[in-house]
């Protein structure tokens, strides 16, 4: 059973948090709330999110200033912020909002049917993201299998290694579907991700074609994660 992607919602009116999750509902994701910036912090610590959806305009701790605490912390960092705010200021404030990290700043009303495709493009990239970390970390664990000293239950790597290729090509097939989609869009910050994403799986790609029979016996270093 595939996980579902965790989407962060950040307002301090109900109203706008009930909408959010009527036009996002349709993604079949985990929608969870947060009623000030405060409290998107607090669910930052213990969960991983795809995405985070944050309202500018807050008592308090506002979107901006929140989201220079998310871009602090190394766990939290590289998460996409999408910035929303039902005041246009121009487009000094529309800078504040990409300096302040977000990949997208839409005022309100928005068209939902923007808003959930921009939602959906993160939460898939996410979805890759995650399946490239379990072929990581299977390779890994062949790796260690292939040392010297390791347990008789790892001797035969092949049916393994047959695994992960196909596994691996899988992924590499849907990041190359979602990449061609993503030419069409033409959003920069999303384009730029995938182009991360790919070099990624370049990089395992590699890792896992050194353990074919023939490839030598060196380990090739897995590529990181980050």
């Amino acid at each position: 059973m595939v996980q579902k992607a965790k989407i962060l919602l950040v307002d301090d009116r109900p109203e706008n948090l009930l909408a959010l999750e009527a036009i996002l509902s349709a993604l079949d994701q985990t929608l969870v709330r947060a009623s000030s910036g405060e409290e998107a912090l607090k669910a930052l610590l213990t969960d991983d999110f795809a995405v985070i959806l944050l309202d500018v305009q807050m008592p308090g701790m506002d979107g901006f200033e929140t989201a220079a605490h998310i871009k602090r912390r190394e766990r939290t960092r590289d998460i996409p912020i999408i910035f929303l705010t039902a005041i246009n200021h121009g487009p000094h404030h529309t800078f504040r909002g990409y300096a302040a990290g977000a990949v997208d700043y839409i005022s309100k009303p928005f068209d939902p049917w923007v808003l959930r495709a921009k939602v959906s493009v993160f939460v898939e990239l996410y979805m890759k993201n995650c399946q490239l970390r379990e072929q990581a970390a299977l390779l890994r664990l062949q790796l260690e299998g292939n040392r010297p000293g390791a347990d008789d239950e790892a001797k035969e790597p092949a049916g393994l290694l047959a695994e992960l290729s196909a596994r691996l090509a899988a992924v590499e097939e849907q990041a190359e579907a979602l990449s061609k989609q993503l030419d069409e869009s033409a959003d920069a910050a999303a384009v730029a991700t995938a182009a991360h994403l790919e070099r990624k799986l370049t990089g395992l790609r590699r890792a896992l074609d050194a353990l074919e029979p023939g490839a030598g016996s060196g380990a090739t270093p897995l590529p990181s994660q980050s």
